[in-house]
Order: C-alpha cells, then structure tokens, then sequence
C-alpha cells in the first residue's frame, strides 16, 4: 500500500533552515548568548551551541547546509521502474508466493540497476517513496468460517463451564475458622 508523505527535506525548507544557522551566526557576532539566540530563533539550545562551536571551528562554510545527507543512488526514473516492478508481484521475479520482502525487493533492486543496498537502506528507500509494510493475516488453508461461526454460536455455549453464581456462598474468606 502507498502513502504520499514522502520523506525528507525539499530545497526550499533546506534554505530556509540555513537562513536561521546565518540569523545564528549574526547573533553569535553580536555577542549574545545561546540562551537568548535559542529563544529568538526558537530553537535548542544544543543546535545553537552546536552552530557556534561550528563557526568557531570552521566560519561561515561551517554552518552552511551541506545538502541531503542520504543522496539517492537511483535516479527519479528508476524509481518509476522500481515501482512497477514491485507492483508486478514477486511471482514474475521468480520467488514462490506474494509475498514482497525487504530482503526480496533488495535482490531486486541489485538485479535489475546493480545498485547494492543494506536491508535497513531498501526499507528507508521504499517508504521514503510511500511504501508501508504490510503483514498478511496468517489463516490455515483448511479453514471453513461457517464452520467456525456455527461453533461458536451452537457447540462453545454448551461447553464452556458455567459462570460462578452471584449469591453469597462460602468462601475462604466467609468461612468461620474451625475451633
């Protein structure tokens, strides 16, 4: 199943969070406190440590964004190839049932573009791209649910123990101690 929350950040909300590190750095040179920059940028106070000792270390080029930290390794176009492939089915690719696992879809993706990624990266991968896991319900082949329904509605009554009565009666508790 597909959902369109896609993953990651786009160029614009990229630059727009190097434009609060260069707010940073302005704040950082006028000599005011992480406290205060956290606060008026609202932000942490970690991140804002973290900037300052950044620009300390490195200036400028050292809060500048460095861009996606994961860069894809397959293209846009092979993305839509991959899509299809998997919508094709396990079945065309050669294994025994319907069932697509992280382990599958990574032999794929090696087989068909000669890519290799990590079992945790093809997870990542596809739901970065709106792919969910989806695990089927386990039910036995054999199984008859009108069989199942007619005994529970008509066999189970008879053979469940009957409820305990809600009168008083002894108990451990009730009984009088023995002289």
């Amino acid at each position: 199943m597909r959902y369109p929350q896609g993953g990651g950040l786009t160029d614009a909300e990229r630059t727009a969070r190097e434009r609060v590190r260069l707010q940073a750095v302005t704040g950082f040179e006028g000599g005011d406190k992480n406290r205060e920059i956290a606060a008026a940028l609202r932000v942490s106070e970690r991140s804002v440590e973290r900037w300052r000792r950044q620009w300390r270390e490195e200036g400028l080029d050292g809060v500048a964004s460095k861009g996606s930290p994961g860069r894809p390794r397959l293209s846009d176009i092979q993305i839509e190839k991959l899509e299809r492939e998997l919508e094709r089915g396990p079945l065309t690719h050669g294994w025994s049932d319907q069932r697509w696992t992280l382990a599958r879809v990574k032999t794929m993706i090696g087989r068909l573009f000669h890519v290799s990624y990590t079992v945790e990266g093809t997870w990542r991968l596809l739901r970065r791209h709106g792919w969910s896991w989806q695990q089927p319900a386990r039910r036995a082949i054999e199984r008859d649910d009108d069989a199942v329904e007619l005994w529970k509605r008509e066999v189970w009554p008879r053979v469940r123990a009957p409820r305990r009565s809600t009168t008083p009666g002894w108990s451990s508790r009730t009984k009088p101690a023995s002289r």
